[in-house]
């Protein structure tokens, strides 16, 4: 007797999936270009540690630096060049001028791995 109201659900759901497929998807990403002479330095932070825990770099080269937290709430502080990245100031540019190494640690109280998070960036 009321077979039509369930193919009438149906079949309006089936539109609105076709409609949300075609208006609702997300715009694709766009590649970041970098002027000429400049690379980017991307470090991310999650479960108490750095992606990595060297990060190399040449030196007199001019670099974007990218922060991101992938778990927590992080921050990343490289003192010796008072650059002090977190959700708020995510990026910053610097030149590397002198080889060495610098210390990077996490300048947001994480929590109980905080002490630990330290990560260093050769530069050659």
């Amino acid at each position: 007797m009321y077979k039509w109201i369930m193919s009438t659900i149906v079949t309006i759901a089936c539109a609105f999936g076709v409609y949300l497929l075609a208006s609702g998807l997300p715009e694709k990403p766009k590649e970041e270009v970098l002027p000429a002479g400049e690379e980017l330095l991307k470090i991310s932070a999650s479960n108490f540690e750095f992606d990595q825990k060297e990060y190399h770099v040449k030196a007199g080269t001019k670099y974007t630096i990218k922060f991101s937290n992938k778990l927590g709430k992080h921050g990343a502080e490289i003192k010796d060049l008072g650059i002090n990245l977190n959700e708020n100031n995510p990026t910053a540019e610097v030149t590397f001028d002198k080889p060495g190494t610098y210390e990077l640690h996490c300048s947001v109280m994480c929590g109980q791995g905080h002490a630990n998070m330290q990560s260093t960036i050769v530069v050659s």
